[in-house]
């Protein structure tokens, strides 16, 4: 049987070796797609074992965010039709976390709209992480924005473990997508979550327009900020958003996407996020070629995939969503 140049990554990345900015890897475009996908399953088995990790989210606030980014069906300068919503009751967050909970996911966040949540509405949000922390288990996520140190230690101190905050492609493509930000804005809204003891949950989206550079771009700097839960998002161009017109990507593109993204990042929980659907049987073969995680329920403004459908599915796979090995380094970001 003859040993490919991915057998041979495959084997150096197990045995310790990360590939680094600069390093010649673009046999992982050219490779064929399942040869790529064997050495991620590898991985992935080596790393993660047969776990699968599923958060969920709630939209707390939604629309009217001052930003730009192209992409977004809440901000103020697009016209997409979507509800627009103040902060959520406390009790209807609540019972949503539970529900979540109790369907068998492992984290739950809260996610808003704006540059960041601030003022009244933040402290609405420690009130109900809280309350969540006292009455519930499930492991508890927070994604608002463009945070302070000291917003920062109020959640952490309110029982928040994870925060999500996306660098959403390479800092050459950035400014192509916002620029009511910058990219090194949330570079340094990162690394302040995690000197101040979160988990950080980060990502991006892919099939903005950008090159496979920029993706590879932004996989390598999310490795050297050691981000341990990665979630792929795939665009699903919404009307009346600035991407609106541009075209869905190739469900062959995507998963080669999570693979790369598997060697460059192999002891991360690498996560399917939006645009699931547009993967055969609903990501099915991405939980065996590379995906660790899922953001599982309804996304902010997307239909996703239930929680029961994906324990279905896992089930199917030969997959759990609860890790009973302690000897796994795949990371549970946010339950620690």
């Amino acid at each position: 049987m003859k040993i490919t140049a991915i057998d041979k990554l495959t084997d150096k990345i197990i045995a310790g070796l990360r590939i680094r900015r600069g390093d010649d890897v673009s046999y992982l475009l050219t490779a064929p797609l399942e040869e790529l996908q064997v050495g991620a399953r590898r991985l992935q088995d080596y790393f993660c074992g047969n776990h699968i990790d599923l958060c969920t989210i709630i939209n707390g606030r939604s629309g009217r965010c001052g930003e730009n980014c192209k992409y977004c069906a809440q901000a103020a300068c697009h016209h997409t039709g979507i509800d627009e919503y103040p902060f959520l009751p406390k009790e209807e967050i609540i019972q949503n976390a539970k529900a979540n909970q109790d369907a068998g996911a492992n984290r739950f966040a809260i996610v808003t709209s704006g540059r960041a949540l601030a003022g009244a509405d933040f402290d609405k949000a420690i009130d109900t992480y809280k309350a969540m922390h006292d009455k519930l288990t499930i492991g508890l996520c927070a994604s608002h924005g463009l945070l302070t140190r000291e917003q920062f230690k109020r959640l952490r101190a309110a029982g928040v473990t994870s925060y999500h905050h996306n660098i959403e492609t390479s800092r050459r493509f950035f400014p192509q997508i916002c620029t009511s930000h910058t990219y090194q804005d949330r570079i340094d809204t990162i690394k302040i979550a995690q000197e101040e003891g979160f988990c950080v949950c980060s990502g991006g989206i892919i099939g903005m327009g950008e090159t496979w550079e920029d993706r590879f771009d932004m996989a390598i700097s999310l490795q050297e900020l050691g981000i341990e839960s990665i979630p792929i998002n795939s665009l699903m161009a919404i009307p009346g958003t600035g991407l609106a017109q541009q075209p869905a990507l190739p469900a062959a593109d995507i998963l080669r996407t999570i693979a790369i993204f598997r060697f460059i990042n192999p002891t991360a929980n690498i996560r399917l996020a939006a645009g699931r659907k547009l993967l055969p049987q609903n990501g099915a073969t991405a939980f065996r070629a590379g995906a660790s995680a899922s953001i599982t329920g309804n996304m902010l403004t997307t239909s996703g995939t239930t929680i029961k459908e994906d324990m279905e599915l896992l089930h199917t796979l030969g997959l759990t969503n609860h890790n009973d090995d302690s000897t796994i380094s795949c990371s549970t970001c946010g339950t620690h």
